[in-house]
């Protein structure tokens, strides 16, 4: 049995994990004394992260307990099981990863919620995640799009809330979730509405682009789990709707696409309101420099586990055709292809902007096709409305600019169209992603013209690392052009995608 499972405190006090109460008692924060503690490193080193902590009630965060099964394993076992399964583990006391959702230790209410969402073993991302957040420590995890890392670290969120004091009138969140766009903190969003219904535990999305009355009552209400974008928290936050004091739990989702798009102030802004005692999980699908600096600022003595590489790479599930040619081309291949794969399957386009993604989409449907448009110009009921609509098959064509690229989870995307290629190489990789998914297999058709030669290079590396096939065309184009420089190539110039929150 889990250690947080045997708890006996006062039923006042903590969550009774199946009452319908879920609020009153003691605050977390009240001033019936004091506690001033000093994180330290394995070493004995004091944390730089390491603040005045007087006035800060303890909480717990390790609730981490082997399994027999677990502890069997021997170093070479487990060894042999990171090397098949591609993890890549760095740190200090690193826990052994788990084969079975049972050797987690999570109760039962969790294995429950589990075994309804048909899940009938952890992921890589999952199998070596888990023990490293259930033990408390700060973690940072690399994994492709689709790797299961949105239940790596919901779940043992739910299991830390359950072990805290319930929430006193005014008190904020126990758990908050920065994501860099509406879609995803929505769809992060219904998971953790799935995953904690069983426990009572309430969440609520934070997002602009729509009214703040309901998101604010949510906030007054009391809610233990906020998924945020920065932008419309810190709003939040200046107007005395929600405070962070209670957060214990801080989860960073797509580091790597908050920082694209210009959120690293906003990040280091709510972040400086939060404990520095916190447990911090930082999720990237790629590695970059500005990531890993951001890391650093954060995180104190973390775990880092990479599934597969940390160089950028596509998943070997989706098949990748690139087509080498003009821009006036373009439209007349899409209808083609479209000819040979429309089978009612979801098809999702990619166009680099606006009003290229609302052209193409009028120019197909007054050919008859069945498209609908996605971009960040349409309101959040619009957007909603697009993709039930591309969910439910009822429009089965969906043309999008990148806010789509990352975090949109619709099931059974059978093809993912790059109607123009990207402004990076990240972003082509995310957007590939979007089929394939969760052990489905995908394709993605690419259009490549003269104007994206910079990219050739690095995209038959791609490619090629992935066993894909690169056209004499591209391979030709790629000897013969530069590189793209930095900014271009690897990481998106800061200032260009602000304004998606």
């Amino acid at each position: 049995m889990s250690r947080y499972d045997s708890r006996t405190g006062d039923s006042t006090s903590f969550r009774d994990r199946r009452s319908d109460s879920g609020f009153g008692g003691t605050s977390a924060y009240g001033s019936s004394g004091s506690h001033s503690s000093s994180k330290k490193d394995n070493d004995g080193n004091e944390s730089p992260r390491k603040l005045d902590l007087d006035g800060l009630t303890p909480f717990e965060k390790n609730f981490y307990v082997e399994s027999p099964t677990v502890a069997a394993m021997t170093d070479t076992e487990v060894e042999e099981y990171r090397k098949l399964r591609e993890i890549t583990v760095e740190g200090k006391d690193i826990p052994k990863p788990v084969k079975s959702f049972r050797d987690v230790g999570f109760p039962d209410y969790v294995l429950e919620e589990i075994k309804k969402a048909g899940f009938t073993e952890p992921t890589p991302i999952q199998s070596q995640g888990w023990p490293m957040a259930m033990k408390g420590r700060d973690l940072i995890g690399i994994a492709e799009t689709g790797s299961g890392k949105t239940i790596s670290y919901l779940l043992p969120a739910i299991v830390h809330v359950n072990a805290q004091p319930i929430l006193a009138p005014g008190d904020g969140p126990i758990v908050l979730v920065l994501a860099p766009t509406r879609e995803l903190a929505v769809q992060i969003q219904q998971e953790a509405s799935k995953f904690g219904s069983s426990s009572k535990i309430k969440s609520t999305c934070i997002y602009g682009g729509v009214p703040k009355g309901p998101q604010v009552r949510d906030l007054q209400k009391g809610v233990e789990i906020v998924i945020a974008t920065p932008g419309r928290l810190i709003d939040m936050m200046e107007s005395n709707n929600t405070n962070l004091r209670r957060v214990t739990y801080l989860v960073l989702d797509e580091a790597d696409r908050m920082l694209d798009m210009g959120f690293d102030p906003q990040i280091r802004k709510i972040v400086s309101h939060i404990r520095p005692d916190r447990q911090t999980l930082y999720w990237s699908a790629t590695w970059p420099k500005e990531v890993e600096q951001l890391s650093k600022k954060f995180l104190y003595n973390p775990y880092k586990v990479i599934i597969g590489s940390s160089d950028l790479k596509a998943n070997r599930a989706i098949r990748q055709i690139v087509d080498v040619i003009s821009e006036s081309q373009k439209y007349n291949k899409l209808v083609k292809l479209l000819e040979d794969i429309m089978d009612g399957s979801r098809i999702l386009v990619f166009l680099d902007t606006k009003k290229g993604c609302d052209q193409i989409t009028r120019q197909l449907r007054m050919d008859g096709w069945p498209a609908l448009s996605i971009h960040g110009d349409k309101s959040q009921a619009e957007r909603d409305w697009v993709l039930s609509e591309f969910r439910s098959g009822k429009s089965p064509i969906m043309t999008a600019t990148d806010v789509a690229a990352r975090g949109l989870d619709v099931k059974d995307v059978k093809y993912v169209i790059n109607y123009d290629f990207p402004g990076s190489l990240e972003d082509y990789v995310h957007r590939i992603g979007r089929t394939g998914r969760a052990g489905a297999k995908g394709t993605a058709y690419t259009f490549f013209t003269v104007a994206n030669a910079r990219f050739a290079k690095e995209l038959s590396n791609i490619l090629e690392e992935a066993g894909q096939k690169v056209s004499p065309e591209l391979a030709s184009m790629g000897r013969s052009t530069a590189p793209p420089p930095p900014g271009l190539g690897g990481f998106r110039d800061r200032g260009s995608r602000r304004g998606w929150s």
